[in-house]
């Protein structure tokens, strides 16, 4: 489907939960309210939106969280997107720490790729980054061996903090170690994330060809998102940078989200959605809910405002929209 701008539609983020068993400050910091058990979608209310989507033409998927390895029998709800009829790709975005146990269901229902989020591999930081004691970015970096030994595509995720900024080599190294791609993330100014101080993606690439001068744009094709690569003779994988904060790439967005709640966003900076859980617990018929699927994307705005934060309506945490 296409949006009024002419934009194609084929990608949603899919939010299982708004738990998580790290308290990430730029996400979910302690103190930030769950929402009631009752209140989240059920997997068969998930499921029923992605059918209803992947007739419009949405036919590929990221799930996410809050942490969706941490919700109970998350693997078989993963094959089920996988085996829609029409569905192209299932991706996966966690922080790897229950990845290995759960790492035989995921590829056997089909997953795609995985999206592991790694700000630091520095111990101590990563701690003190994800506001959690006993837990260690050791954990999450064999996470990433673990998937690339088993010939999963993985991605690595990491936001640009201040206190993290001498991390940024390091972490693009494992583009040179194993066949990953490594994403920087500029801080979004939503919810938690508006009080982080972060650093651009120009500092970042800055110091990035210190290490690899030869590192170059890439026109490459990387699945979905927005980010944009660069390539270097001596790099396995690629670099790639979100910066949504100070570019903006809504020319091509292809997305929108669901919320754990049952939320349908068309644009992650503003509070616009249409309450699907409303529809779903209120009797509505397949036609109604396609119908408000097609009004999210119709209300798609022409761009966001990141740049301009004081214009940034939604001020709910990103584990309370889907990160």
């Amino acid at each position: 489907m296409t949006d009024r701008l002419g934009r194609t539609i084929d990608y949603m983020r899919v939010s299982v939960t708004d738990r998580c068993n790290l308290r990430c400050k730029y996400c979910m910091p302690h103190g930030v309210r769950l929402a009631r058990h009752r209140d989240l979608l059920t997997y068969e209310e998930l499921l029923r939106v992605c059918r209803t989507a992947v007739g419009l033409g949405i036919v590929k998927y990221k799930l996410t969280g809050g942490e969706p390895l941490l919700r109970r029998g998350f693997p078989e709800f993963a094959a089920r997107v996988k085996g829609l009829n029409g569905v192209e790709q299932v991706t996966l975005t966690t922080n790897g720490l229950l990845l290995a146990p759960q790492l035989d269901a995921l590829c056997s229902a089909g997953l795609d790729g995985v999206n592991i989020s790694l700000d630091t591999l520095r111990n101590e930081e990563y701690s003190a980054v994800t506001g959690t004691d006993g837990v260690c970015a050791d954990a999450a970096r064999q996470a990433v061996e673990l998937c690339v030994r088993r010939g999963m595509r993985v991605k690595v995720n990491a936001v640009l903090l201040a206190e993290t900024c001498a991390d940024i080599v390091p972490l693009a190294a494992l583009a040179r170690q194993m066949p990953v791609d490594v994403r920087f993330i500029e801080p979004m100014p939503i919810g938690e994330g508006a009080a982080v101080k972060g650093i651009s993606a120009e500092i970042a690439l800055s110091l990035l060809r210190r290490q690899w001068p030869d590192l170059s744009p890439t026109e490459e094709k990387r699945v979905n998102g927005p980010a944009r690569y660069y390539a270097s003779r001596e790099l396995t994988g690629r670099i790639g940078f979100i910066n949504a904060v100070s570019h903006c790439f809504c020319a091509s967005c292809n997305r929108v989200r669901l919320t754990s709640t049952g939320l349908l966003k068309p644009c992650l900076c503003y509070d616009t959605a249409e309450d699907l859980r409303a529809l779903l617990r209120g009797g509505a018929s397949d036609e109604e809910l396609e119908a408000a699927v097609r009004r999210t994307i119709e209300k798609k705005p022409r761009a966001h405002c990141f740049s301009r934060a004081q214009y940034v309506t939604e001020h709910r945490s990103m584990s309370q929209i889907g990160g």
